[in-house]
C-alpha cells in the first residue's frame, strides 16, 4: 500500500525539446513555428498533464493525503498520466469515470497502474459541477486529494507556468531571437491561462477550443486570471471544436495524416490535430505577417488516439 504522500521527494523537472515545424502552407506563408513537444517528456506521463498535476500534488503531500482522485473519461489522457504518475512515485490514485464500464486501451492501462476506477454514468458524471458533488468521495476516500477534470484551476495553471522558460531557453538553437506568441490547444483552458500568466501581456497567446462553448473554458481562464490578479493578458479564443468535442470528420483526418507524413510530427486528433487545423486556416487567412514566430505547444494525447486509429484511416480515405 502506497504511503504518506508527506515527506515524498519527486525529483522530476521533466523538459521538452523546442523543434522547428515545417509544412508547406507555413513556409507559403511565410510563418515560422516552434513546435514545444510536450509529447515527449515521457513515455507514459507525457504531454502538458504533469505540469497541471505537480501543484495538485504538492497540496496533497502538505494534506497529509496518500494520493490523488480525480475525474475523466474512458480515454482521458489526464487520468492516464496520474495513474501513470502514481504507479511510478508510489501513491495511491482513484478514477471517476464518465459512462458505464467499457474496456478501452486507456482503461486496461488506468487498470494496470494501479487506479481505483468508479464509474458514474452519464448523469452521475454531470453532477461533477454541482455543489457538495466532492463531499461523498471525501467520505470515501478519506486520504485521497481531489483534482479537478483534467487537472484544472488555478493550482494546475500555475504549474503550466514553466512552459514560458522552457521555450525561452532553447530560443536560440531555432536561430530566434524571440518569438511574437503562443497556439495552443484547450480543453479546460488550464495551460493557456498558465500561459497567458506567465507572459503578463508581453505576448498573445491564441487559444484554439478543441470544446463547445458550452464547455465553459471561456469563464474558467477568467476566473484563473483573475485569481492570480490579471484582467486581461493579452489572449484570444477561437472555436476550433469542428462541431464538438471528440468530433472527428474526414478533413481532419486527412489534415492529421498529411501532416504527419509532411512533418514527421505525430497529432493527436482531439487537441493538438485541430489547433493545428485552425492555425492553418489563419495563416491562409492572412492573420500572421509574414516573418511572424510563434510557439505551437504539442500537450501530448497521444495515447488517447490508440482507440480511433482505425477511424482516422477510414474517414482519411474518403477525401484520398
Amino acid at each position: 500500500m502506497p504511503a504518506e504522500l508527506v515527506g515524498m521527494q519527486i525529483d522530476w523537472s521533466p523538459q521538452a525539446p523546442l523543434q522547428p515545424l515545417r509544412l508547406g502552407w507555413l513556409v507559403a506563408a511565410g510563418v515560422d513555428v516552434g513546435l514545444l513537444r510536450l509529447d515527449l517528456i515521457d513515455p507514459l506521463i507525457s504531454g502538458n498533464k504533469w505540469f497541471k498535476l505537480a501543484p495538485h500534488l504538492a497540496n496533497a503531500m502538505r494534506s497529509g493525503a496518500r494520493g490523488l482522485i480525480s475525474l475523466g473519461g474512458p480515454h482521458s489522457n489526464h487520468l492516464h498520466a496520474l495513474a501513470a504518475a502514481g504507479q511510478r512515485f508510489g501513491f495511491a490514485t482513484a478514477g471517476l469515470l464518465r459512462g458505464e464500464a467499457q474496456d478501452t486501451p486507456t482503461v486496461r492501462d488506468l487498470q494496470s497502474f494501479g487506479m481505483t476506477l468508479h464509474w458514474l454514468g452519464y448523469g452521475g458524471y454531470r453532477e461533477r459541477h454541482r455543489d457538495g458533488f466532492w463531499s461523498a468521495w471525501r467520505e470515501r476516500h478519506p486520504d485521497l486529494h481531489p483534482v479537478p477534470e483534467g487537472g484544472g484551476g488555478f493550482p494546475g495553471a500555475l504549474g503550466c507556468t514553466v512552459l514560458r522558460e522552457m521555450v525561452q531557453c532553447q530560443l536560440a538553437e531555432l536561430g530566434w531571437g524571440d518569438y511574437d506568441g503562443w497556439w495552443l490547444a484547450a480543453g479546460t483552458g488550464t495551460t493557456a491561462a498558465g500561459l497567458i500568466i506567465a507572459e503578463a501581456g508581453a505576448r498573445p497567446v491564441h487559444v484554439a477550443l478543441a470544446v463547445p462553448e458550452r464547455h465553459g473554458v471561456a469563464p474558467q481562464v477568467k476566473a484563473i486570471l483573475a485569481e492570480a490578479g490579471l484582467v486581461d493578458g493579452g489572449y484570444r479564443l477561437l472555436d476550433a471544436c469542428r462541431g464538438g468535442f471528440a468530433r472527428l470528420d474526414a478533413e481532419l483526418a486527412r489534415f492529421i495524416l498529411d501532416c504527419e507524413r509532411e512533418a514527421g510530427i505525430p497529432l493527436d486528433p482531439l487537441y493538438t490535430g485541430k489547433a493545428l487545423l485552425a492555425l492553418r486556416d489563419q495563416v491562409g487567412s492572412g492573420a500572421f505577417a509574414r516573418g511572424t514566430r510563434l510557439v505551437f505547444v504539442h500537450t501530448g494525447g497521444l495515447q488517447g488516439r490508440r482507440a480511433l486509429e482505425e477511424r482516422i484511416q477510414a474517414l482519411a480515405a474518403r477525401v484520398s
